[in-house]
């Protein structure tokens, strides 16, 4: 990968075929608001409404991909889930929020799924 956002995105395209292997539905990428971004927004199997950041790394020499969902960006998400809801008028949907780690490793992808991350 060229820079950082070319591995963001490529781990973004990543998450969104493991997601859909999993049987997941794939409903938004990049949902933008004044509250921040949602990496994916999908329907898990069992009815779902799940907020993903992706969080990709070729190198585990700042930590871990997950150490970079900082307090400030869980509240990011949690607003922009917020609005998104209100937005869509979904009620009575159960959320969950998770983050996924893609790690670059000899042109190996490797993938972990951390189901609800945080609470909203």
């Amino acid at each position: 990968m060229n820079n950082k956002k070319d591995t963001g995105k490529y781990g973004e395209e990543e998450a969104c075929k493991y997601l859909q292997r999993k049987n997941y539905k794939i409903i938004e990428r990049n949902f933008l608001c004044r509250q921040g971004e949602i990496d994916i927004i999908a329907k898990s199997p069992r009815g779902e409404l799940i907020f993903i950041e992706v969080k990709t790394r070729s190198s585990l020499k700042y930590g871990m991909p997950c150490e970079a969902v900082t307090p400030k960006k869980i509240n990011n998400i949690i607003y922009s889930a917020k609005y998104y809801i209100f937005k869509n008028r979904l009620y009575n949907i159960d959320v969950r929020f998770d983050v996924i780690e893609i790690f670059l490793h000899n042109k190996k992808c490797i993938i972990h799924h951390i189901k609800n991350a945080f609470i909203g």
